[in-house]
């Protein structure tokens, strides 16, 4: 029953086997050092015996934990207690929502009260809270101390937690712990990581199938020519193992190996510097990308507001233009110090220079108190906190507010000259250019939402006892709340156009009078239990009316370097960009067209904000008669659209050039590339930098992460991690195309080189009545596939079609993958063909010229066919590497020095003949020679499209 010496079995198999676990463990061990380091994090935990040392994987529920600034909180915690005086502390949440601006923190009002942060441990109190959820913006819970007279109790609310992974801007803080392990807000926000198998792995596994199918079908007519004589069940195993070799072992482990080189070549890039490859299973998948998620922050831009244009009606103020602004601030402080307090603005000048004067300077002072900024005071090495305080001084001061566009407004007044310079939760404290400080006391506050699309804030200025209402908000909105005008709407579309996001800035003076009645009513609306926000709105509204229009303010976010070359490069190669970002509408819809990611020729659909299934149709209806226009939605719209018109709107989605998703939850941003995915079968890459996007890159087919401000969250979850957005033109368009195309071509020529061996096989049998008996035995059956031609396949690997730039230059290059050409069943079958042709070719012509002992058909056909492999792949090779080279010559030194041990297989001396030798090299010619033509002749009448690049 054995065919052959056992070692010709295992020996391949085991190898193939070994590779494969190797490479794998390696990529483990990496993986669990990661996450060792990220939860051996040292903490401080308050205890009865003062404070201990504890790693961050060992935090319970229940502890008090202290957090210092600028250290990442480590679990879900209450916030207890903080050492700054104003008892507030902000919050940076760039790993939860990917937002790297502050969020403002409350402590529980009775433990902040408490002298010292030891007195918690006398205190008898405990915490009821919701159970874990998804939900990052919404908290439910009650603080309740019982050791007092009569209980207190507290409500608790997303203003009084701290999530993991956000980071303390300022002050040291101390909090209870409410949530560890799965039951994180951030934890609950991620998908479980998938294994991921590439599509190319998947396609070669399919024709492994159809090669089994051909080993059973070819053994099964084997013992059916043999008419089924005698114990034809045995034969049929017979066949099958001597068969065995239509199945090629090797191709997984030349595969893996190639995947590493493709892994090692990434890394040692010089023009992508800092590049990571943490899943070398997938390199392939980077050359047939269709649709490319990106998140905004971090990502595409900078999260960094530089203040753009400031638009008075009549005249507009632009980067070249600001110095006039910063004298008319400086004008009309030095006339007012230099006159009495009653007269104001300066009386000398032109009636026209004092008009712009003032309407300057309204403007800019409505900017430097409508606003939600702090100021805060690092305190450098000398001067302490309240000293820095006392003295304002510039160079410790920090802005911390809940968006970056704030901040920019404020730090554009302050290089104006009216400067920001403190605030607490009652009162505002402006500099002028002479150094004299001005007093406001914030009386109302209203915040910006995502409904109002406004924000709000009532002052009184101390030293005249004016009230007044400013208000800044988006053009839509306030359109409506200023009084008349003819340049607003044309202005704001200008501005608009330009990419800048656009503020409208308003006013209303109020009399004493007037705002004593508004408060009385506001208060009332704030305190009734039935449609709390409704009245507390419709309150706030009677004032918005007739408001002065001030100005409008431009403020863009600067992008990353090069995102726009980038994202045409991928726009040119056939990639279509959605960006998924959790930022607000205006904002996604400003950086998309900074971006160029719409282009100018497009139009934008913003699709309307729908709650239910009619609104959803009727939007639908209203999107599908546009053409060629890019979508721009909000997650709750894109939520309603997908419960009841998923088919539908999925279809729309997808034949849109571009499509941005702002509002966007985490989990969210996984759904849509998983029904990318189910919907159009093609392959997804998700690009993204913080914790939040790690959802989305883990349910992509292929994820790079972005080191950036946002910590390494979504750069340690990713397959890729880059250090910029512009590396991933290269990463696709050079490393991804060559990684592809380098292993289709390999995996080819592996089951070429099996079918070879395999068609002189069955030859073999036909002609000996089909007699289940070896043509190659023992060592020439490994030495084939392993000594012999090894080195020379493997080094297809090093090939490539045209250089980098080309590459690079030519995106559309990449276009041609996206149809799967280089590995489809249409160049397999080419493939197999010539397999047929060159095995039948060798051994027919082996047993024709072969004279009289059947030693030497094995060494004529053995020869030929080892040259006939050398000279296949150096007719594939396209650009020849030094290695190259190396390998063929090497592999044929390593045959010919071989000949010597191999006297038991083929005969020495007759090697040594002229005979030989001509026999050989006619059939190699035959086997070979119309193959070069017919070549030659395709690459002359149907060249490819690379070709024209590189000739």
């Amino acid at each position: 029953m054995r065919l052959g010496a056992l070692y010709t079995y295992w020996v391949p198999l085991g190898f193939v086997l070994a590779v494969t676990i190797i490479r794998e463990a390696v990529e483990e061990i990496r993986c669990y050092v990661r996450d060792k380091e990220v939860n051996s994090q040292v903490y401080s935990r308050l205890t009865a015996r003062g404070t201990v040392k504890v790693k961050s994987s060992s935090i319970q529920v229940g502890d008090l934990i202290i957090v210092e600034k600028n250290q990442r909180v480590p679990a879900d915690m209450i916030f207890l207690r903080t050492s700054e005086k104003n008892g507030s502390c902000f919050l940076r949440t760039d790993q939860l929502d990917g937002e790297t601006d502050w969020k403002l923190r409350l402590p529980v009002a009775c433990t902040q009260r408490l002298p010292t942060a030891a007195d918690l441990l006398q205190i008898r109190s405990y915490v009821y809270a919701e159970e874990p959820n998804i939900d990052i913006h919404n908290f439910v819970g009650t603080f309740t101390r019982e050791d007092s007279d009569a209980p207190i109790s507290e409500s608790l609310s997303i203003e009084n937690a701290l999530w993991a992974g956000t980071v303390t801007a300022s002050g040291t803080i101390v909090g209870v712990v409410l949530y560890t392990g799965r039951e994180l807000r951030s934890v609950m926000n991620t998908s479980n990581p998938r294994s991921k198998i590439g599509l190319f792995d998947l396609e070669v596994n399919c024709l492994t199938k159809i090669l089994f199918g051909a080993l059973v079908v070819v053994s099964l007519v084997m013992v059916a020519l043999q008419h089924f004589a005698g114990r034809w069940y045995l034969q049929i195993i017979r066949f099958l193992l001597l068969f065995s070799n239509i199945i090629p072992i090797s191709l997984r482990v030349n595969l893996d190996m190639g995947k590493i080189v493709y892994s090692w070549v990434i890394r040692r890039d010089s023009k992508i510097p800092g590049t990571v490859v943490r899943s070398s299973t997938i390199p392939e998948q980077l050359g047939r990308i269709s649709y490319l998620l990106t998140d905004k922050t971090g990502t595409l831009t900078q999260n960094e507001m530089v203040f753009k244009r400031l638009h008075l009606g009549t005249v507009a103020y632009g980067l070249d233009s600001m110095d006039e602004v910063q004298s008319h601030i400086f004008s009309i402080y030095t006339q007012q110090s230099q006159d009495p307090p009653a007269q104001k603005g300066p009386a000398l000048t032109t009636k026209v220079r004092r008009t712009m004067g003032t309407r300057v300077h309204e403007a800019v002072k409505a900017i430097a108190l409508c606003h939600n900024v702090t100021p805060v005071y690092e305190s450098s090495g000398v001067t302490d906190q309240a000293e820095a305080e006392k003295q304002y001084e510039d160079s410790c001061r920090v802005y911390q507010a809940s968006s970056p566009d704030e901040v920019a407004l404020v730090q554009w007044t302050e290089s104006v000259g009216l400067t920001l310079v403190g605030r607490d939760q009652s009162s505002m404290q402006l500099r002028t250019p002479g150094d004299q400080i001005l007093n406001f006391t914030i009386l109302q506050i209203f915040p910006f939402t995502y409904e109002s699309k406004r924000m709000g804030i009532i002052v009184r200025d101390e030293s005249t006892g004016e009230i007044t209402f400013y208000m800044k908000g988006a053009d839509v909105v306030m359109a409506g709340i200023v009084q008349y005008n003819d340049w607003l709407e044309e202005e704001c579309g200008n501005m608009a156009r330009e990419g800048l996001r656009v503020l409208v800035v308003a006013k209303k003076s109020l009399a004493e009078e007037q705002y004593q009645d508004f408060e009385a009513r506001y208060v009332q609306a704030k305190l009734s239990v039935h449609d709390r926000s409704l009245k507390v709105a419709t309150v706030i509204e009677s004032l918005e009316m007739e408001m002065e229009l001030l100005c409008l303010t431009g403020v863009e976010d600067q992008l990353q370097a090069d995102v726009r070359p980038t994202l045409e490069t991928l726009r040119n190669a056939g990639i279509k960009v959605w960006m998924l970002t959790g930022d607000k509408l205006e904002t996604a819809t400003c950086t998309a067209k900074n971006a160029h990611l719409v282009t100018r020729n497009q139009d934008i659909h913003v699709f309307r904000l729908v709650t239910n299934r009619g609104e959803a149709h009727l939007e639908l209806n209203a999107f599908r008669r546009k053409h060629d226009c890019a979508l721009v939605i909000s997650g709750d719209s894109l939520e309603v659209c997908l419960k009841y018109y998923e088919y539908e709107f999925m279809e729309l989605a997808c034949q849109c050039p571009a499509v941005v998703c702002c509002r966007c939850a985490p989990t969210q941003k996984a759904q849509i590339v998983r029904l990318l995915q189910e919907r159009t079968g093609k392959l997804t890459c998700a690009v993204g930098d913080g914790g939040n996007d790690v959802s989305m890159i883990q349910e992509s087919d292929c994820g790079v992460g972005v080191e950036g401000k946002e910590g390494k969250q979504a750069s340690l979850a990713a397959d890729f991690s880059i250090t910029q957005f512009k590396h991933l033109g290269r990463l696709l368009m050079v490393h991804g195309r060559n990684s592809y195309k380098r292993s289709a071509a390999l995996s080819q020529f592996v089951i070429h080189r099996s079918l070879c061996i395999s068609t002189m096989q069955a030859v073999f049998s036909s002609v000996f009545y089909f007699a289940s008996v070896p043509l190659y035995q023992g060592f020439l059956i490994i030495g084939y596939s392993t000594i012999y031609t090894m080195f020379p396949v493997f080094s297809l690997v090093l090939d490539k079609d045209v250089k980098s730039e080309v590459a690079m230059l030519y995106p559309e290059l990449y276009k041609d993958l996206l149809k799967g050409r280089p590995l489809s069943y249409k160049t397999f079958l080419i493939w197999v063909l010539i397999s047929i042709y060159q095995g039948s070719t060798i051994m027919y012509g082996a047993l024709l010229l072969f004279e009289s002992e059947f030693v030497h058909i094995v060494a004529i056909s053995f020869t030929s066919l080892i040259l006939t492999e050398l000279l296949m792949v150096a007719l594939t090779i396209q650009t020849w590497h030094w290695l190259m080279t190396v390998a063929e010559l090497l592999s044929l030194a390593c045959y010919i020095a071989s000949l010597v041990f191999l006297h038991e297989f083929i005969d020495v001396y007759f090697i040594a003949t002229l005979s030989f030798l001509w026999k050989v090299s006619v059939i190699t010619l035959i086997s070979c020679l119309p193959l070069y033509v017919l070549k030659y002749l395709r690459r002359r009448f149907s060249p490819p499209s690379y070709s024209k690049l590189t000739s």
